[in-house]
């Protein structure tokens, strides 16, 4: 079963090559399978495309010491329709830079969805846009992402949460379970299931199934 899909929705018209652009913020120490989990899957939908961004652009390393080319910084950056931020240990340093809070909430006013996973719960926390929304994040790291902002509807035990444009997981591997759910509303429930099934991944698609909450 191939993980390529047939288009089922009206994002590209008869003959044209437009796509719909994911963005994913890079920053220093990011979580390496927050980023290439959900890009694994996202690969899939064929209306999309994804861009790499961070504050100055070029290489950006994570946490696991892997380097990632960022094409775009936030001043060259165009408007995304979905923005996906990351968690991992850079996170607790982002959460003080202003350029970072401030690309969140400029790219937040026109995105379709804004999406994250592990701590990155906790960047869109601070950048205030998730207040009086449902939301989680990594439960090793729940008391850093609820610090952030206290108005945050924060779900203690949720492998994702849906509230609105916004989608928050809880960590790390949690962000793959997400990528294939947003992949179902984005097309249809068979279409994630055949990337799950093209990439040889066991989907735990429920998301009130979190057996790391503690």
């Amino acid at each position: 079963m191939s993980g390529k899909a047939v288009s089922t929705t009206s994002n590209s018209t008869v003959g044209s090559t437009t796509k719909k652009q994911i963005g994913i913020v890079l920053f220093n120490q990011f979580e390496t399978l927050d980023v290439f989990g959900p890009v694994e899957m996202w690969g899939g939908m064929p209306d999309y495309e994804m861009l790499m961004v961070s504050q100055q652009g070029g290489l950006v390393r994570s946490s696991q010491g892997i380097e990632t080319q960022a094409s775009y910084s936030f001043e060259t950056a165009p408007q995304f329709d979905i923005l996906m931020v990351p968690g991992g240990m850079g996170t607790r340093s982002e959460i003080n830079n202003p350029a970072m809070l401030a690309f969140i909430q400029k790219q937040d006013k026109a995105t379709q969805w804004t999406v994250s996973v592990c701590t990155g719960a906790a960047l869109l926390a601070k950048a205030g846009i998730l207040k009086q929304r449902r939301a989680t994040s990594n439960k090793l790291a729940f008391d850093f992402a609820v610090a952030q902002d206290g108005d945050v509807l924060w779900q203690k035990q949720a492998r994702w949460v849906f509230d609105g444009k916004y989608v928050t997981s809880s960590g790390v591997s949690a962000g793959t379970d997400m990528a294939l759910a947003l992949v179902e509303k984005l097309y249809n429930r068979e279409q994630a299931e055949s990337i799950a099934h093209w990439t040889e991944y066991v989907w735990n698609s429920d998301p009130t199934i979190d057996p790391f909450a503690r």
